[in-house]
């Protein structure tokens, strides 16, 4: 048994690989990408304010340069292999990206020392100065044909033959002829472009490489809020937690013994009228008895608060306060968290243990002398909670993931409306996010079933 579950864990990274590899696949094409929204709302801005793209078809008011930013910050530049490989961590990104064309004078023009960079830049057919991002040093790159020699840190106080080349602080060079950001171009306007070859210049990029994804704790940046997308993540965390934990804590505390009551107590008045409050319990969902209590409770008697978790003074509140605080926000919203699942746990408790209660094991047990309460918690009960523990491990999932309805109705910021966010968006780097923690305490809960089972039913030999 250990080793079907050594190899259960070993399979752990191959699955959420291919379930995340899966969806970022999809989000690639899907309409409604993060540069596509930035390139509507820059579109809607200029026809609203009477001004347009000049001549960059489908970019709007975006500049071509604020375009392939987008494109390399949510990897749009890349094939999907190479932009995955990138998200997990396994391929490098380019950070500090600096760049500047070259201009070479046309015949009949005076090139002046604004165009040439200064006293830098002493052939402009050849060579650029560029501002180096994140510090504005000044950087002459040197090309030959469509090649970069070299790109040094220039300095007025120094012989040209001194200048200190960038590349020994770590910076790369790339040269990008006119026809390769042309192609570019086409591409990332599908064919649809007034433009052609000769509106574009070649140019020296100067950039340095990091390694940062998943795999080193870097999940991206939301596009959306504009926050990294493990920040959003980790932000949610607690509020996911504290409903999940007392939604567990109620469900079984409660659900397990009442239903075991109910089974003893079978067609007694006690089981009649429990169950006709636990059915109308089912029949209602969790999201639905929120909206009544928001109305009846909240807006017509405001017994209670009606939206948020905490009151807007919390953090001026004593520490008993905020805990009296905390209490009351949370009334409404966890009484609409556990009614489906206290209903459904406990009729499946009670359900099973009167299979197990008329079974000839019990029966046996019963004849050769052991008490009745004997018979119930030490035999029937353990066979009857078989059932019950192979959802135990699917409780990671749900005291994270939360309930996207019930957090709406409540305006509860928790994981569960995150993910909705992300999908509404739609934001790739947080849905990547999301998608990845949940898969991940999916299977895992998964595994954790399978051990529990094993643990309780000494019958159950996984191979």
């Amino acid at each position: 048994m250990k080793v079907y579950f050594l190899r259960r864990l070993l399979l752990v990274p191959l699955t959420v690989l291919g379930v995340t590899f899966l969806v970022f696949a999809i989000t690639r094409v899907m309409p409604g990408s993060p540069l596509e929204r930035e390139l509507q709302a820059a579109a809607a801005g200029a026809t609203e304010g009477g001004g347009g793209g000049g001549g960059s078809g489908k970019s709007g008011a975006l500049s071509e340069e604020q375009v392939e930013a987008f494109e390399r910050e949510y990897l749009y530049d890349k094939n999907v292999g190479v932009a995955y490989l990138t998200w997990l961590g396994f391929y490098p990104r380019e950070r500090l990206y600096s760049e500047a064309e070259f201009k070479p004078a046309t015949k009949g023009e005076q090139v002046s020392e604004e165009t040439i960079g200064g006293s830098f830049v002493e052939d402009p057919k050849s060579e650029v100065l560029i501002s180096l991002a994140g510090t504005g040093r000044p950087v002459v790159a040197k090309r030959d044909g469509e090649t970069l020699l070299w790109a040094r840190y220039a300095e007025r106080t120094k012989p040209r033959s001194d200048w200190q080349d960038v590349t020994e602080d770590g910076w790369e060079l790339r040269y990008e002829t006119a026809a390769e950001r042309f192609e570019a171009h086409l591409k990332r306007e599908k064919g649809e472009t007034k433009r052609t070859v000769d509106n574009y210049l070649p140019r020296a990029i100067l950039f340095k490489s990091r390694i940062s994804g998943l795999v080193q704790g870097d999940m991206g940046k939301s596009s959306v809020f504009g926050e990294p997308v493990s920040d959003l993540i980790l932000s949610r965390m607690p509020v996911a937690l504290y409903f999940g934990i007392l939604t567990t804590i109620l469900t079984y505390g409660i659900c397990l013994p009442l239903g075991i009551l109910k089974a003893i107590k079978h067609r007694t008045p006690l089981d009649n009228i429990s169950s006709v409050f636990i059915f109308v319990g089912y029949a209602v969902p969790g999201f639905a008895l929120g909206a009544l209590l928001l109305v009846y409770v909240g807006a017509s008697r405001p017994i209670f608060p009606m939206v948020g978790l905490v009151s807007q003074d919390f953090e001026s509140m004593s520490a008993f306060s905020q805990i009296k605080d905390l209490a009351w926000h949370t009334v409404l919203p966890l009484l609409s968290y556990v009614v489906g699942s206290f209903a459904f746990m406990t009729m499946m408790m009670k359900n099973n243990l009167m299979d197990n209660l008329a079974a000839d094991y019990v029966r046996t047990a019963v004849a050769k002398g052991v008490s009745f309460n004997r018979a119930v918690f030490r035999h029937a009960f353990r066979n009857s909670f078989i059932p019950i523990a192979t959802s135990l491990g699917s409780l990671i999932t749900m005291i994270v993931g939360g309930s996207l309805l019930i957090e709406t109705v409540f305006d509860i910021q928790g994981f569960g409306l995150l993910q909705f966010r992300a999908i509404t968006g739609p934001d790739q780097m947080l849905i990547m996010g999301t998608l990845t923690v949940a898969s991940f305490l999916m299977i895992m809960g998964n595994i954790l079933s399978d051990i529990i089972v094993a643990l309780i039913d000494p019958r159950v030999k996984f191979q």
